[in-house]
């Protein structure tokens, strides 16, 4: 599961020879390759195990790492990767509830796979209906001259900033711009053109999340989770426990009840 920044990841590695048997190495280095390119190198230590090794590392920036142990005496590498959250990863519900809702209050032991699930019902929720949970989208427009600019992320909220991509190029104050949030078009106020290429930067998503988009984040994370947990086939008679659709041989990641809840605010696939 992926840690939170700032959090520290433990790092193991096990030493072993040709012939598969655990052993003390005569050095072991293990080197963490951040999303940027840099690297550092944690101090690795052997376990009370023999041939058993491990580092903390401190996590630094958000993103995949590649994780490298390097073993001599007997020669013997592995390769691993750790995923770090973004600080404020974006997620439809709130931790205390997706856990009342799964029947998990009080009991910290699956926290981070139900976090894990829960970001994952947010990513799908926002395929169809565009950003929920409120977040700054920086995005570039390569437009050489346009009566209006269209966002690509919907509901837009309030824009940041727009600046030209050139050197010399227009700058403009937001205040000039107009935005339709629902749609996500902005144009000068005085009916001017828009000179690009301009990067835009705005804020998208939901103030007040309506409850049929809650309602159907719901019916995904029960459903995600128990086709984790849950019995392998539709069984009748079972409380809304079924982990696949009523179709023979198929089963669906998104239960089409939470897609229908959906479709007042289905702009249209792929728009998030």
């Amino acid at each position: 599961m992926p840690y939170d920044l700032g959090a520290t990841a433990r790092l193991t590695a096990d030493c072993r020879d040709p012939g598969g048997t655990l052993v003390t190495a005569s050095t072991a280095t293990v080197t963490v390759t951040l999303p940027d390119g840099s690297t550092v190198s944690p101090a690795a230590a052997e376990t009370a195990t023999d041939g058993v090794y491990q580092a903390d590392y401190v996590t630094e920036q958000s993103g995949r790492h590649t994780v490298r142990w390097v073993f001599t005496g007997p020669a013997h590498a592995y390769t691993d990767a750790l995923d770090v959250r973004e600080e404020a990863p974006p997620t439809v519900l709130p931790l205390a509830d997706a856990k009342g809702l799964l029947k998990k209050k009080g009991d910290a032991s699956d926290d981070s796979l139900v976090r894990f699930w829960n970001e994952s019902t947010t990513r799908a929720v926002e395929y169809f209906v565009g950003p929920v949970v409120v977040r700054t989208v920086s995005e570039g427009h390569y437009v050489g001259l346009a009566n209006a600019i269209a966002l690509r992320k919907t509901p837009a909220l309030e824009l940041v900033s727009m600046t030209s991509l050139l050197s010399g190029g227009v700058t403009y104050d937001v205040a000039d711009l107009v935005l339709d949030g629902s749609l996500g078009i902005v144009i000068r106020r005085d009916g001017g053109r828009i000179y690009g290429p301009v990067r835009m930067v705005y804020r998208a998503g939901r103030i007040v999340i309506p409850a049929n988009i809650l309602g159907a984040s719901q019916l995904i994370l029960q459903h995600l989770w128990r086709t984790l947990a849950g019995p392998g086939r539709p069984q009748r008679g079972v409380d809304d426990y079924d982990v696949t659709e009523p179709i023979p041989g198929l089963g669906y990641a998104i239960p089409n009840r939470a897609v229908q809840l959906m479709n007042p605010d289905d702009d249209g696939p792929g728009i998030a």
